[in-house]
């Protein structure tokens, strides 16, 4: 992908597909980043790179503070039908993305936010509820009750105990839960296409559009700068901190 990229058309044309670029160009990267549809009036990635930011953030965020109040109100503050409760969140973990386009696109109309950025981060923030709370409950049910109790004894309240001692000791799933979901959000194609319209579209559909659009002779170097384009952050994310998202997985597997 990166080597066709660097390539100019007339090269890959030439059957030098898959060696090395003979000169490097970077025209496909800005023909992708400025003008997605070449040789008619389209706009590039740019915008909807930066549509992506913006619906990824406050999804990635909201997703994780709610899932880690769920995960801890399930644990450290039990309640009559905690168990069912979860089991019931838990649930919504199995259920397939095109099983809730209709729920989903019904609710967005009657909250008049559909086609829009804050739609699309309402259905993520939903959708990925369970899998935020399953990681933060299955951490903190490995730490000790004797802090909370402790905390209580002290005069801490319930969100004095949340952010001043479950959350700091959360830090190895809090990057988990942070990576997962910034993982699938900015990957996802279905509920961009499905609940976003126009210039409210995410990086994901834009980059389809560039495939599908491209007039006149295929443009194999400005497909794959595209494809390398969508991919960066998910591959910086990785790349910073994939070593981190290991050792959270496996931090909260041995109570004690």
């Amino acid at each position: 992908m990166l080597s066709t990229s660097l390539k100019s058309i007339d090269e890959i044309r030439s059957g030098s597909l898959l060696s090395l670029p003979r000169e490097i160009s970077l025209e496909a990267w800005g023909h992708a980043w400025n003008k997605a549809c070449i040789g008619v009036d389209c706009s590039g990635l740019a915008p909807y790179f930066w549509n992506s930011l913006l619906l990824v953030v406050p999804s990635v965020l909201i997703s994780t503070l709610i899932g880690a109040f769920n995960g801890y109100a399930l644990t450290k503050w039990r309640f009559r039908g905690a168990n069912a409760v979860f089991a019931l969140i838990l649930f919504g973990s199995f259920l397939p993305s095109q099983l809730v386009l209709l729920p989903m696109a019904q609710t967005l109309g009657w909250l008049q936010i559909a086609g829009t950025t804050s739609g699309l981060i309402l259905v993520h923030v939903v959708y990925g509820l369970p899998f935020t709370t399953l990681f933060f409950r299955n951490y903190f049910v490995s730490l000790p009750d004797d802090l909370v109790k402790a905390a209580t004894i002290d005069g801490a309240g319930f969100f004095q105990i949340f952010f001043k001692i479950m959350l700091p000791l959360a830090r190895p799933i809090l990057v988990v839960t942070v990576i997962w979901q910034f993982t699938q959000i900015w990957n996802d194609f279905l509920y961009g296409a499905s609940f976003a319209a126009g210039d409210a579209q995410p990086v994901t559909v834009a980059l389809n559009n560039l495939v599908n659009t491209t007039t006149g002779v295929k443009q194999y170097n400005v497909d794959m700068a595209g494809a390398m384009i969508a991919a960066l952050p998910t591959l910086l994310v990785y790349a910073l901190a994939g070593r981190y998202f290991v050792r959270g997985l496996t931090a909260g597997s041995v109570k004690g």
